[in-house]
């Protein structure tokens, strides 16, 4: 504004120097000239100076007539936009502002002052998607929703990072199935979105759906979600879940269709042949895996599959215990396949065999099941006694066995 007064005064002094100038050249001369107008009847005659100056002074004022006039036309446009300008500053210190109270856990404020500015704002949508974090972050769930709902509305272009910061706000609201319904739906938008995959597959382990966590796997890897190793990590235990859940619900063919799509990688790892093995003993099917689960014993010597060997209901159980002793000549000192021995010579109906694979089973190394199984045939023989002691033994053992657990956990 001061910029355009000071043209108008410089213009003003220019045209009446100017105008003063001409006037002064024109008086040196004898004869200044005159200038005749006519029109129609009427007729107008002046010097030529006073017309010169007369033009110089008609031109400044006409110029600044309708330089006004265009200020005039233009100056409702210019403070609406003023207007808009301001409202815009203020909705981008709100934005600033509002992160900041959200940081500092003011929840309510945060919120507050950025649902308030958001419609003047050059980003709406992070106006919204900011305030239904601190709705969520202060247990308004509907009033979350209802900012969702609303930057939705402003940017349906950005369907992906509404949707994405919903899933996010869902899961850390432990509600899991709402957060799945979500991101499937941007899956089907972007399959492979990585944020959405991670998303995903964090949802699926909080729901135990581990049937869709392994049809994930793929995509998981394709897509460099997670590193290999955890990849790895994540697929050992989808196949352990899934062989958990076959055994449960005791479906004999799912368990083998399941065992036979996991990677031999897998299968190598510790612990994952036991599962299987485990879960057809469990479901009546262990004479089934018998002769797999003597393979892998006589490839990998493994403490938790002798057991399991141990526990087959056998079609031929004498074939059963003379397999287990031709691993003695190489495990002489193991007392779990002492026990072992012991327990499939109870079942050959071998009292000496068998108790004597249990007393030095017990020599080397005390356990529950050894003193049972002792106290068992000693009971059927007749030697109450001795039965009893070896009860009580295996009583004081486990409650031992208790104690150390409590203590452990404590």
């Amino acid at each position: 504004m001061k910029k355009n007064i000071l043209y108008f005064l410089g213009s003003l002094v220019v045209a009446i120097a100017a105008a003063y100038f001409v006037n002064k050249w024109f008086d040196g001369f004898d004869n200044p000239g005159y200038v005749l107008i006519g029109i129609g009847h009427w007729s107008l005659e002046t010097t030529l100076a006073a017309f010169t100056v007369s033009l110089i002074i008609g031109f400044f004022v006409f110029y600044f007539f309708f330089r006004i006039l265009g200020w005039l036309v233009r100056l409702p446009g210019q403070i609406k936009r003023r207007g808009t300008n301001v409202r815009f500053n203020r909705s981008q210190e709100a934005l600033i502002a509002g992160l900041v109270d959200s940081a500092e856990g003011n929840w309510e404020k945060a919120e507050n002052v950025l649902i308030k500015h958001a419609s003047h704002s050059g980003a709406p949508l992070l106006h919204y998607l900011t305030a239904a974090r601190a709705a969520q972050s202060r247990g308004a769930f509907e009033k979350r929703d209802e900012y969702l709902q609303k930057a939705a509305a402003q940017a349906p272009d950005s369907s992906v990072a509404i949707g994405l910061t919903q899933a996010e706000l869902h899961l850390s609201g432990n509600q899991f199935e709402q957060a799945l319904e979500t991101l499937t739906r941007l899956h089907s938008i972007d399959p492979t979105h990585a944020t959405v995959l991670k998303l995903m597959h964090q949802a699926y382990q909080h729901v135990g759906d581990w049937e869709g966590i392994r049809k994930l796997l793929p995509s998981l890897n394709t897509n460099k979600v997670l590193m290999e190793a955890e990849i790895k990590i994540l697929e050992t235990e989808a196949f352990s879940k899934l062989l958990k859940q076959a055994a449960e619900a005791g479906n004999v063919g799912a368990i083998r269709t399941l065992w036979m799509e996991i990677p031999n990688y897998i299968k190598k790892m510790p612990g994952i042949s036991a599962i299987y093995f485990a879960a057809m003993i469990n479901i009546g099917a262990g004479a089934e895996v018998e002769d797999d689960l003597a393979t892998a014993l006589s490839v990998g010597w493994d403490q938790t599959l002798l057991a399991l060997f141990g526990s087959i209901q056998s079609d031929d159980v004498s074939a059963q215990l003379e397999m287990a002793e031709r691993w003695l000549s190489l495990h002489q000192d193991d007392a779990v396949l002492l026990t072992v021995l012991g327990k499939l010579s109870l079942r050959c109906a071998d009292t000496e065999k068998a108790e004597s694979y249990l007393s030095r089973s017990i020599a080397m190394e005390p356990t529950v099941q050894a003193y049972q199984l002792l106290g068992e045939l000693l009971y059927a023989r007749g030697d109450k006694d001795k039965a009893s002691e070896c009860y009580r033994y295996g009583l004081e053992l486990a409650s031992s066995e208790v104690v150390s657990r409590i203590d452990t956990v404590s």
